[in-house]
Formats: structure tokens, C-alpha cells, sequence
């Protein structure tokens, strides 16, 4: 059979793989995607959007809540889970839509079935050859991998199954309290299922912020959600119509067992050995800065290299591939500045160093502490416990990192973000002009704050 042929070849239509193939088709390139599944990949279908959907749902029964709060008298909210569900599907199919008319706009050609790289520039879908004349961009993703002694399988599932969930739960038990398991945890406990929350380590989202985790902690408690930190689960069982578990000298049991403690390249289907491909030392596939394999005219990107696995990241990984492929030279992206977001309830969003680990780099350390009760919006929109932390170093006003936690957290740390990739500073932040009365004034003095000359706290 004769091959049929590209410019590139995109294996994966997900946040980082549709982005490529319209950065490349913008470029001049003729360009085919291959799916396996459902285009947009698993971050439409099966994880951030319908995350967020389900969130959102979440949100608003909270807000219903505390209307009293604001001289609203209202019943106490009923959850129709099934409409729930019904809003999320249709989330996903309007943006699965959106992503679908970029492709046919930009005229890239989608291919369903399973890719298999066949040596060179050379892939196999399911039987149909195909030849990159320029270059092949992986783009395949992750998988959810299980804890030791356990695996998936009934009422023991991964975080996409969680928010897939057909009926509420009356008991939910969460392992690992990344960003995946806190936002698993904030969203059920609001739908009022009795939840417990599992952590190895010594605190909740561990890889932020101590100050940061801390208040977490104490929002999550807030919501009813049992948390168990420096605890190892373990003999799961996935039983008829539960899931057993013991940790410690306990046992427990719950209607689902939720694992979300880690994440895996998704490279089996791909026959990496086929282009000879390198790994690096957490057995993601090695690139540049560039996203250059070591095999010719392969490209990876995403949660197949280094880096967060963030489908944000994954997009601009996704540009620098094809604009090298084009023959441009994209400056590499630094990952220490790559926004970084949890949309459990607080809010919680970072960028850079946390204070620890600037101390432990030796820099000359300042920090600026804020809580959003410090500025006006807190009090009006009834969220006095967020913070906002600024880490500078002294020697230059350099902004290290930044960490906030509470209402649109998410939103309000591209800001510093933005400064520190136009090489501005805290002493900066601290002279821009804030509206009166928003959130992002906690931003303007925690910036004051690490300056040395906070006005209101």
C-alpha cells in the first residue's frame, strides 16, 4: 500500500496536539491528526473540562448556600445530580464542536484509529501507512496509574471515572491530595457526600506553598471533608457494591474508591522503540527546548516530557514544535513560570518558587503576605480568609514566585505571571494602578508588602 503523506503528522487531538496542527497549518504545513479516542483527548472528555463543569455546579450550590450571608433568604439547595451531568456532557460537546471547526478551518485532516510509529517519519493507523515530509509531533498524553498493591477495577477507579459518576455517592474515599484528588474531595463533600481524603505526606497539596496548603487544609475541614495526613492506604479491595481499605490500624469503606496520586506517559500503543527514542530519568521521553527527540523529525510534547503536566503547557509546547518544525526558533519555555491552578473551594494558584525552596537556592529572601480581609473586595464579596504571598529576592526586586488561595485565585495570579515575564519586579506590582474595589488590590500590597512598605495591614 502506498503511504500517504504530510508535512506533519499530530498523534493526539488533545490541548497540546490541536494546537500544533493549527500552529503548523497557520505555518504553510499540510497537516493530519490521529485520535483514537475523542477529539479534544482526555482533558476535554474525560478530565479539566468536565472537572470544571462538575466544579462549577459545586460553586454555585455553595454561593446558594451562603446567600443568607448577603440578606438573601433562600431554601436550602436540592442537587439534581443527573442535570449535573446532563450540563457537563453538554460542556463538553460544545467545546468538542469548537475544537472540530478549528481543524476543518485550518483544513487539517483528522484521522481516527490507533498511530504506531514504524520507524523514520513513517506511522501506521490501524493498517493505513502515512510519512511526515517534515516532522512527527507526539502528543498521546497521560494515563492514570494506580498506587502499589492496588489497580483499577469495579469501585476502585481513576479520577476521570470520578468525574464521570452516574449517581451520588453517599461515601467517597480520595487518595492523594494533588490538585486532582483536592478538587475531587471540594466538589462531592458540596453535593453533601461524606468524604475522606488520603495523604502520604505530611500535608495537603503538598508541592505548594506551606502557608498556602495550610489554609487549604482548613477549607477543605470547613467543607465536612475528613483529611488524613502521613497516611498510607492500603489492602483496597474493590467488593460487590464498596470499596474496603485500611490505613493504620483502621479499616475503612466507602461506595468509590478514588485514586489520584500520580499519572503515567500513555507511549505503550506508540512502538517507541521502533524510532529509537531516548528516555530520560523519569521515563518520559527526552527532548530540547525545542521539543526535538533524539530521533530525527520526532517531536514530543505534553505529559510525554518534562515539565507540568498541564494542558496549558502542553499548548504552548505544542506552538514551539511547530514553529522550530517551520523553521523559526521559539525561545524555549520556562517551567518554573508556568501558572499553575487548582480549582478546588479555595481557589488555589502559583507560579515559581515557594518561599522554602527560594531559601533553599540561596536567594536573599522577602516575603509579602497579604490576606484578601487587608483590601476592601475581601469583605464586600465575603472572602476575608484568601491570601496572597509574594517571594522576591532583595539583591534585584525579582519575583521568585507567587501563591494565592481563596476566590478567583486562578485568575488573579496571571498577573504576576505577566510581570515577571516582562522582567518586572514586586517594587513594580507595587506602583501599578489597581481598581477600586477588586480582589486584585490583595495583589498591588502583598507586593507592597514584600517592598517593605505595606499601607494596609
Amino acid at each position: 500500500m502506498a503511504q500517504e503523506s504530510f508535512d506533519c503528522i499530530i498523534i493526539g487531538s488533545g490541548p497540546g496536539g490541536y494546537v500544533a496542527a493549527i500552529r503548523a497549518a497557520q505555518l504553510g504545513m499540510s497537516v493530519a491528526v490521529i485520535e483514537q479516542d475523542k477529539i479534544g483527548g482526555r482533558c476535554l472528555n474525560y478530565a479539566c473540562i468536565p472537572a470544571k463543569a462538575v466544579l462549577r455546579s459545586a460553586d454555585i450550590v455553595s454561593e446558594i448556600r451562603e446567600a443568607g450571608e448577603f440578606g438573601i433568604t433562600v431554601a436550602e439547595p436540592t442537587v439534581d445530580f443527573g442535570a449535573v451531568s446532563a450540563r457537563r456532557e453538554e460542556v463538553i460537546g460544545t467545546l468538542v464542536g469548537g475544537v472540530e471547526m478549528l481543524l476543518k478551518k485550518n483544513k487539517v485532516e483528522l484521522i481516527t484509529g490507533t498511530a504506531t510509529l514504524t520507524g523514520g517519519k513513517s506511522v501506521s493507523v490501524d493498517g493505513r501507512e502515512l510519512e511526515a515530509t517534515k516532522a512527527i509531533i507526539l502528543a498521546t498524553g497521560s494515563v492514570a496509574r494506580p498506587i502499589p498493591g492496588a489497580s483499577f477495577g469495579g469501585t476502585v477507579i481513576d479520577t476521570a471515572q470520578a468525574w464521570a459518576l452516574e449517581a451520588l455517592p453517599k461515601r467517597l474515599a480520595v487518595v492523594g491530595s494533588g490538585p486532582s484528588g483536592c478538587e475531587i474531595a471540594s466538589a462531592y463533600a458540596r453535593f453533601g457526600v461524606e468524604v475522606e481524603l488520603f495523604e502520604a505526606l505530611d500535608r495537603v497539596l503538598p508541592s505548594e506553598d506551606k502557608d498556602i496548603s495550610r489554609l487549604v487544609e482548613r477549607g477543605l475541614a470547613k467543607q465536612g471533608i475528613t483529611v488524613h495526613k502521613s497516611t498510607l492506604i492500603g489492602e483496597i479491595k474493590a467488593e460487590k457494591n464498596s470499596a474496603s481499605y485500611s490505613f493504620g490500624e483502621e479499616k475503612g469503606e466507602a461506595d468509590w474508591l478514588v485514586i489520584a496520586a500520580g499519572r503515567g506517559a500513555d507511549v505503550e500503543a506508540l512502538g517507541l522503540g521502533a524510532s529509537g527514542l531516548e528516555l530520560d530519568e523519569h521515563g518520559l521521553i527526552a527532548v530540547d527546548g525545542q521539543l526535538r527527540t533524539s530521533a530525527e523529525g520526532i517531536y514530543a510534547i505534553g505529559d510525554l516530557v518534562h515539565g507540568p503536566a498541564l494542558a496549558h503547557k502542553a499548548s504552548e509546547e505544542g506552538i514551539i514544535a511547530a514553529e522550530t518544525i517551520a523553521g523559526e526558533n521559539p525561545t524555549p519555555l520556562d517551567y518554573i513560570d508556568i501558572p499553575r491552578a487548582t480549582f478546588c473551594t479555595p481557589n488555589v494558584a502559583s507560579f515559581g518558587l515557594t518561599e522554602a525552596q527560594a531559601k533553599e537556592q540561596g536567594f536573599d529572601v522577602t516575603v509579602g503576605k497579604v490576606p484578601y480581609g487587608a483590601v476592601g473586595a475581601g469583605t464586600l464579596y465575603g472572602d476575608r480568609g484568601g491570601l496572597v504571598k509574594i517571594v522576591g529576592d532583595k539583591k534585584y526586586g525579582e519575583l521568585l514566585g507567587g501563591h494565592i488561595v481563596g476566590a478567583k485565585a486562578t485568575e488573579l495570579i496571571q498577573e504576576l505571571v505577566n510581570a515577571k515575564l516582562l522582567e518586572g519586579g514586586y517594587p513594580e506590582v507595587a506602583r501599578f494602578i489597581h481598581g477600586h474595589p477588586t480582589m486584585s488590590e490583595a495583589v498591588l500590597e502583598a507586593a507592597r508588602a514584600a517592598d517593605g512598605w505595606l499601607i494596609h495591614g
